[in-house]
């Protein structure tokens, strides 16, 4: 996807240390690299950074339905095409068919000549001594005639067996053409599909970017955890999301996400830099058991949060044994939507760097790890979250159970809120907010 491959990309160059910046420059293509806000392409050099506009995303759409609405007719008539080769009124399979009866004749005709020139030359041979000189030339008559026949008959049926082997190629090769069309067809019915959702779900990302879901104070996130993790280890984080508003907040998440920091030694790409080394699970007070944090499952379900309420979670990292030596950072942010139709993104990104030291028994011991076991135990939630018992208005309130949730507030804005997660916290948010902002504002 286009603007998530740009947010990717500014995402694995903010969290860079200036250093490993500058080292990573080859895989940049620039050899130094501006500041953000002054970076411009060169003349005539098109902007890859740019966010596609709200009308171009349209016309996309349009032009990929355009495509595939194409594609559909294109495999209908495919499959027509080869629907009608097994259909006995085809021009090729009415030629094949009387090709077959034809050779069948001949064949016959064939084998009658032969057993009759086979009977006139045992009449032949069979003439007695005394035979007259007409019964002989009667007989020799009748042989030739009867070899003239199966000549005839042969060729007759050398010609039969030819235009039936053309005929039944004819056939088989239109057969396999029309089947290579329509394998064809699905391929591109099948890559239009594909382009299609793509394009309808860059525009729906564009518009929930861009829309009525701004930045807001009302969620506070605070995320801490041990200095260094050895790789092939875990280690538990805390992680705590505070409604610092004024008001209760109706539906909460919070997003989280943890990873190696890039060393500059290899290319920076969009395809899940950060998840390559470190899992993460998460765990609360009302919901026990390790859960992954995955594409599908990526947002922790907070439920209801009143005014000064706040939800504790634990996030278990695990590194990867093969994960280098090298700073780590874990970060998180929080998304509300209230019943009346408002909805923010938390302005507060909370973040925890550690240093990830080499596996157990590879290099001199490092510092013991802090595990599940040792780690302070994080505490039950006293206000809001699962725990929390008036909401505004004194109104007695359900309780809400922290579950993970594969969709829920403004869940295309996910990609984005871990994007600008990470940047903020280590001191580059511009990079992604300012990119937002100009989405925003095209809409």
């Amino acid at each position: 996807m286009k603007i998530r491959r740009i947010l990717a990309t500014a995402v694995a160059a903010a969290v860079t240390t200036p250093v490993v910046f500058l080292s990573a420059a080859p895989a940049f293509a620039d050899t130094k690299p501006s500041p953000a806000s002054t970076q411009k392409p060169a003349q005539g050099e098109d902007d890859k950074d740019d966010m596609p506009t709200l009308e171009e995303l349209k016309a996309a759409v349009a032009l990929a339905q355009k495509e595939y609405d194409e594609a559909v007719v294109g495999l209908a008539e495919a499959k027509a095409a080869v629907d009608a080769l097994s259909r006995q009124d085809h021009v090729l399979v009415a030629a094949a068919a009387d090709a077959a009866k034809a050779a069948g004749e001949a064949a016959t005709a064939k084998t009658a000549a032969g057993e009759a020139l086979a009977k006139a030359e045992k009449a032949l041979a069979e003439l007695p001594a005394d035979a007259t000189e007409e019964q002989r030339t009667a007989a020799a008559t009748a042989v030739a005639e009867a070899k003239k026949t199966a000549d005839e008959a042969d060729a007759a049926k050398t010609a039969a067996d030819a235009r039936l082997k053309k005929a039944s190629t004819e056939l088989l090769e239109a057969n396999q053409a029309a089947s290579k069309v329509y394998g064809l067809a699905e391929k591109v019915k099948k890559a239009a599909a594909e382009t299609l959702a793509e394009a309808k779900e860059e525009l729906e990302f564009f518009e929930e970017i861009g829309g009525e879901c701004t930045e807001d104070e009302a969620l506070g996130i605070a995320l801490s955890g041990p200095k260094t993790v050895a790789a092939g280890d875990s280690a538990v984080f805390t992680l705590r999301v505070t409604n610092t508003s004024d008001r209760s907040l109706d539906a909460v998440e919070a997003y989280t996400d943890a990873g190696v920091l890039p060393d500059g030694k290899e290319p920076i790409d969009e395809d899940g830099f950060f998840k390559r080394y470190i899992t993460v699970e998460w765990s609360s007070a009302d919901v026990l058991e390790w859960t992954e944090i995955t594409e599908e499952f990526d947002s922790i379900e907070v439920g209801t949060l009143v005014k000064g309420g706040h939800y504790d979670v634990k996030l278990r990292l695990t590194v990867d044994p093969e994960a280098p030596v090298g700073p780590g950072v874990a970060w998180a942010y929080g998304e509300f939507e209230n019943n009346d139709g408002t909805c923010g993104i938390g302005e507060d990104f909370g973040h925890a760097n550690f240093d990830i030291t080499a596996a157990k028994g590879d290099k001199p011991e490092p510092k013991p790890t802090p595990s599940e076991t040792t780690a302070t135990p994080t505490p039950a939630p006293t206000h809001g979250g699962n725990n929390n018992t008036t909401q505004q208005g004194g109104s007695s309130n359900t309780p809400v159970r922290g579950t993970l949730a594969a969709t829920g507030a403004n869940e295309n804005l996910t990609g984005l809120g871990l994007a600008a997660a990470a940047t903020v916290a280590l001191g580059a948010g511009a990079m992604v907010v300012a990119r937002r902002r100009k989405a925003g504002a095209s809409v």
